[in-house]
């Protein structure tokens, strides 16, 4: 059911485009895609985009159950994507933090996925290209997704190679992001 102050029309109008995103973010995914569920690829996107979190932490940004995320988070530790470790700041807590084998498989997807909106957008006039993106910008910002500037450098602590196409600048890509 849809918000009693948003129109109807404007709704399927960005559901439309949502298709398209979720296209896009599917092909970006690569020979990953075979490993890693979407649902995966989003929690290697938030714990690249935010830093170690414990898992609670994960499944609240994720919206699904802690113990969604704990088996999720088990997954993607025995593929060597995540790793668990102990909280700097409280040596009780456990948190879960991207790999650089993990964070690779997000920069090599957004490369792609910057490819593939390059093309998309290439088809529309620059005042219409800047108009989407102004437009994503701001369903981004009300969805909370961190700009891409804005994700820590090296979250794992460990040295990572950033490929060429995603270290040349940033195609807003609403709240699909690098996810």
């Amino acid at each position: 059911m849809a918000d009693p102050g948003v129109d109807d029309a404007v709704v399927d109008d960005v559901l439309t485009a949502s298709r398209t995103l979720v296209a896009v973010v599917t092909a970006s995914l690569g020979a990953a895609a075979e490993d890693t569920t979407l649902a995966q690829y989003r929690a290697l996107v938030v714990l690249a985009s935010r830093g170690p979190q414990r898992v609670g932490d994960l499944a609240r940004a994720l919206g699904v159950t802690p113990s969604t995320a704990g088996r999720m988070c088990d997954r993607l530790v025995r593929k060597g994507l995540i790793r668990r470790h102990r909280a700097r700041a409280d040596r009780r807590a456990v948190q879960v933090s991207i790999t650089g084998p993990g964070r690779q498989v997000v920069d090599e997807a957004t490369a792609r996925r910057r490819a593939l909106l390059a093309g998309i957008l290439g088809r529309l006039p620059a005042r219409q290209q800047r108009a989407v993106a102004t437009a994503l910008r701001a369903f981004a910002d009300a969805a909370g997704e961190i700009p891409d500037q804005q994700w820590p450098a090296d979250p794992a602590g460990e040295s990572l190679p950033v490929p060429a196409v995603a270290a040349q600048g940033r195609v807003p890509a609403g709240a699909a992001g690098r996810s």
